[in-house]
This record gives C-alpha cells, sequence and structure tokens, in this order.
C-alpha cells in the first residue's frame, strides 16, 4: 500500500485519535455502546446507501490512487469507516461539550434556598 493509499486511513485514524481524550473529560461514547450504536448506526447505513448509489451512478468518483483497494459493501473501506469516525468523533465533541457546559452551569447554581447568595 502506498502512502496515498493510506492517507484517508491515516486521517481517520487521526480524527479518533484526537478525539479520544474527550470520553475521559465527558463524552462517554465509548462507556455507553448500545447508545452508541444507536446513534451511530441509522446514520451510517442512510449515507453508506447514498453513497453507493452516488458511486454506481457516476454522480462522483473515488480515485483508486487515494484508497486502498479494500472494500466492504460494496465500498471502500475508507468510505464506510468515514461514516463511522466522524459521527463517533461529533459524538464525543458534542457529549463533552455537553458535560462541561453542564458542569459551569451547575455550578453557577445554588442547589437550595439555603445556599443562596444574599
Amino acid at each position: 500500500m502506498t502512502a496515498d493509499q493510506m492517507r484517508y486511513l491515516l486521517v481517520l485514524a487521526l480524527c479518533l485519535a484526537i478525539t479520544a481524550p474527550l470520553e475521559f473529560l465527558g463524552g462517554r461514547v465509548y462507556r455507553r455502546p448500545l447508545r452508541t450504536i444507536k446513534a451511530v448506526l441509522p446514520v451510517a447505513a442512510v449515507f453508506l446507501v447514498w453513497d453507493a448509489v452516488a458511486l454506481a451512478s457516476g454522480v462522483w468518483s473515488l480515485n483508486p490512487r487515494h484508497v486502498s483497494g479494500v472494500g466492504a459493501l460494496g465500498l471502500p473501506i475508507e468510505e464506510v469507516l468515514f461514516f463511522v469516525v466522524v459521527p463517533l468523533c461529533a459524538l464525543l465533541t458534542f457529549g463533552c461539550v455537553e458535560a462541561l457546559l453542564g458542569t459551569s452551569r451547575r455550578a453557577g447554581r445554588p442547589r437550595s434556598g439555603k445556599e443562596r447568595a444574599p
């Protein structure tokens, strides 16, 4: 496999690597595998079908020089992984932002009447 053929896979791997620490900052994606599958699978399925139809009908194409040649579901493996990796990274980012904002909002709000500032 050439460097050009590995580039797409490398970008996907970097996306996962860069967002992986967000799991520990509140992303909670990998700790809830069933919830993650329920969120990612329907979206991936729709876009995989869309991608396969568009490729088959010639709406767009992929340069064989830039994909590994390994396929799954009638598509290059990079395309299949794209529709899993990108939503995972988005879920991690959203979950982390939500957790951090939720924490900061809770920190600014009193819990009971006794804790209110005068």
